[in-house]
């Protein structure tokens, strides 16, 4: 997720990647929804009613992770995809071929795999038609799972949006080009413009789409439940939107961030060591 939101409890609270180096978890951190490494392995802690944090064997060989409700996705560096926990709509139930993937995505119950072809698998809870790909299923570079909706960025820079549209979330503002990274939350969206700038969209019950002033020099984008996270060039964090649990509040020094993440109660900044 990249960051999202899930509207049944977050089972699986963090996944954090750690190269296979590290002796132990606790030499190093990070984590959130999803994230990124090279030939890692997976610590997942938090509820397991549904057995989202057991990880099946070999547990090796992950790039990317990502939780969705009650259940897990682990990318491994041959392209294949693991899956674990709840499957109560089939979001574990992978698909054949299962094979040639570079990203994944979670959303609420459902998925979304990006292969190397630039085409999108999708699968699981498909209620809202947020499995259903627009045509031409091509020529896609960047992936986002919101809770019923999803997203899909093209090789020029458009939105594709479907799926649940109850707020607006898959109406893409216009221009409808020069995006670079997409982000989806429980009803809302952001894009991220080649020129820093944030475009938000969806549901606003939480001022979530109202990027704050100076909307500007922003190089990476997240979004919880009903708030959203921007990174800026400076490595500060911006945050707006809902903020009961404090999940807006960037504790102090506001400085030297290089990754964010969001979910629905909680944020995560990634910081290098000094």
């Amino acid at each position: 997720m990249t960051g999202r939101y899930f509207e049944v409890t977050l089972a699986l609270v963090c996944l954090l990647l750690l190269p296979t180096a590290c002796s132990s978890p606790s030499d190093s951190g990070g984590g959130g929804g999803g994230g990124e490494a090279s030939g890692a392995y997976i610590v997942a802690w938090g509820s397991n009613s549904q057995g989202q944090g057991n990880v099946p064997a070999p547990n090796a060989d992950f790039t990317a992770i990502e939780a969705g409700g009650s259940y897990s996705l682990g990318l491994k560096t041959d392209g294949t995809i693991v899956a674990w926990g709840n499957d109560d709509y089939g979001q574990c139930n992978l698909p054949v071929p299962n094979a040639d993937f570079m990203a994944i995505a979670a959303g609420n119950w459902h998925n979304l795999g990006l292969k190397t072809d630039g085409t999108i698998v999708a699968w699981g809870y498909n209620y809202y038609d947020q499995c259903d790909l627009p045509a031409p299923n091509a020529d896609f570079t960047v992936i986002a799972a919101g809770g019923y909706h999803s997203l899909g960025l093209k090789t020029d820079g458009t939105i594709v949006a479907w799926g649940y549209n109850d707020s607006g979330q898959c109406n893409v503002p216009a221009p409808n080009a020069e995006f670079t990274v997409i982000a989806a939350g429980s009803h809302h969206s952001l894009g991220l413009k080649t020129d820093g700038t944030i475009i938000a969209w969806g549901n606003n019950s939480q001022g979530q789409c109202n990027v704050p002033a100076p909307n500007a020099d922003f190089t990476a984008i997240a979004t919880g439940g009903n708030y959203s996270l921007g990174l800026k060039t400076d490595g500060t964090i911006v945050a707006w939107g809902h903020n009961y649990f404090g999940q807006c509040n960037v504790p102090a020094p506001n400085t030297d961030f290089t990754a964010i993440a969001a979910s629905e109660r909680h944020s995560l900044g990634l910081r290098a060591l000094p």
